[in-house]
């Protein structure tokens, strides 16, 4: 399948794209930030704010999305507020393009916005060591199970069951700084070694600090449209080829196996619908909260075998100029992570197939060309859920 074949029954193709501002942002609020990118995403795209009859948040307001579209001034026919933690957006991304395709919209946005560092900074709250403490959850909580020991735990799992090291872990880390290095817009650029990864304070065993994303506040949005605005566009569009969504557990005695995330269901399914293979993908975009959402992400969605991951990120096979070019803007690990990152994964996709990454950080193609081909990939919860796109250029 080639960028632009139809995606249900019509094309759907990514409008606009645009960051609000990133990484210590003291004097602003969510809601600010949701309507900073909203204009900007308006902007980049070169259509008017009456186009939009569809619109999807998630994570601000007491009745979302409607709290943040009055907020906005939009008046939407079709909204979706689905929330499934970091793959948040690629789940939404999909609903709205089902829709797209369907008729039942014609113009989506998709806004994020969160003030996380600033508002701990600040004292207007803490940091939380689990999501809550009903239904499933009741039976880990009480013992410390917190978000990142799950994490940690599956982590050991893959490097017991693969032989998978500290070492190759921490690569993950290296290379997304060098990533975020070339990047104005990234939180930290300054390069680190695997032996400043692994000589960090232990946060969670195996993880230290620099195995874990950093804490940002920040925002972005994203305008989906129906192929029938593209000829008004202010840039050329890229297209939504394909997604997939799977969900997996929530008590981590549910989960049949700690080294397979729910991506290995959704990036088939995104990959099938799109017509390509893994192997025809020029850069990825992946959530990673913790380098191992990384590693076994990327094997999940079929860039290497499964136990393979610790040996494919050696050697720089993520940097920019690498094999796979992964997070290239830096990802949550250097770039931001303002809470819910899935978005920020497909406004950096747009903007590397369009070619608007910047001389210093532009993904090429071997002979030159732009990349045409990217996928996104989400994952929520502690490897609960995955949200997968795939996407083209024109």
């Amino acid at each position: 399948m080639t960028p632009g074949t139809r995606y249900g029954n019509r094309k759907v193709a990514v409008a606009g794209v645009a960051l609000s501002d990133c990484g210590r942002v003291d004097e602003a609020t969510p809601y600010a930030l949701h309507a900073q990118a909203a204009r900007r995403a308006l902007a980049d795209s070169g259509l008017d704010r009456s186009v939009i009859d569809g619109f999807a948040s998630a994570g601000l307001g007491t009745l979302a999305p409607v709290e943040v579209a009055e907020y906005l001034g939009l008046r939407p026919t079709w909204v979706d507020s689905t929330s499934v933690g970091g793959s948040t957006w690629e789940v939404l991304a999909a609903h709205a393009a089902d829709a797209i395709a369907a008729g039942h919209a014609s113009a989506v946005l998709l806004v994020y916005g969160s003030t996380a560092r600033a508002d701990i900074k600040a004292g207007r709250r803490t940091s939380n060591l689990s999501f809550g403490a009903r239904g499933p959850l009741q039976f880990e909580v009480p013992y410390g199970h917190s978000l990142i020991a799950k994490y940690a735990m599956a982590a050991r799992r893959h490097m017991h069951q693969y032989g998978t090291t500290l070492e190759q872990l921490a690569q993950i880390a290296v290379q997304a700084r060098a990533n975020a290095a070339a990047n104005p817009d990234a939180m930290y650029r300054d390069p680190i070694t695997v032996d400043d990864v692994l000589s960090g304070p232990v946060i969670a065993d195996p993880f230290t600090k620099l195995h874990c994303c950093i804490r940002s506040d920040g925002g972005c949005a994203v305008l989906l449209v129906a192929e029938d605005y593209v000829q008004d566009l202010a840039k050329p569009p890229v297209w939504v080829l394909g997604s997939g969504t799977s969900v997996s557990h929530t008590t981590m005695s549910e989960w049949d196996d700690f080294t397979v995330s729910p991506a290995a269901v959704s990036g088939r399914l995104a990959f099938e619908r799109a017509g390509v293979r893994p192997s025809e993908i020029d850069l990825a975009e992946l959530y990673d909260a913790f380098t191992y959402m990384t590693l076994v992400t990327l094997e999940d969605l079929g860039f290497c075998a499964k136990g393979e991951g610790g040996a494919f990120v050696e050697k720089g096979r993520l940097l920019r100029d690498g094999e796979l070019p992964v997070n290239t803007d830096g990802g949550g690990l250097a770039a931001c992570h303002p809470g819910m990152r899935g978005l920020f994964l497909l406004v950096e996709a747009v903007r590397q197939l369009r070619g608007e990454a910047g001389p210093d950080r532009q993904v090429r193609k071997p002979g030159g060309a732009l990349p045409q081909l990217a996928v996104a990939s989400g994952t929520g919860g502690w490897f609960c859920s995955s949200g997968t796109v795939v996407l083209g250029r024109g």
